[in-house]
């Protein structure tokens, strides 16, 4: 796939400042969040799949493989199980908070842009990141 290997830096957001107020009900870090925009690099080996997450001051990987569930830490003090399936050139990865609910992130990935829909089993709204290589 064209898009293994690439830098997608962050462009543009829409309705996430919403998703960070949902967010804030029950994280007290939820405007931190609203300035996070890593730069996103996915790379495959084997079965295997590793998305990086980088900023200037921090580097975060996650490696995971299709469909197996995988404990995935967030931040210091707080982790999440995450399960991410991949279906093409679309990656949804599910991270389960258990009492708190479940976050959605569906990333899809072209040449050129990744497009990452947020969405939330305990909110009715949809949040968009584009990003592009």
């Amino acid at each position: 796939m064209a898009y293994f290997g690439k830098e997608f830096s962050f462009e543009r957001e829409e309705n996430f400042d919403a998703f960070a107020d949902f967010i804030g009900a029950f994280d007290a870090n939820a405007k931190g969040f609203m300035q996070y925009k890593p730069n996103q690099i996915l790379e495959k080996n084997g079965d295997s799949y590793k998305l990086i997450f980088k900023t200037p001051a921090l580097n975060h990987e996650v490696v995971f493989k299709s469909g197996v569930p995988y404990s995935d830490v967030i931040r210091e003090g707080l982790t999440a199980e995450s399960t991410t399936t991949v279906d093409g050139d679309t990656f949804t990865q599910v991270q389960d908070y258990g009492p708190l609910g479940s976050i959605t992130f569906k990333r899809e990935y072209s040449a050129d842009q990744l497009k990452v829909t947020v969405t939330s089993s305990k909110w009715d709204g949809v949040a968009y990141r584009y990003y592009k290589a």
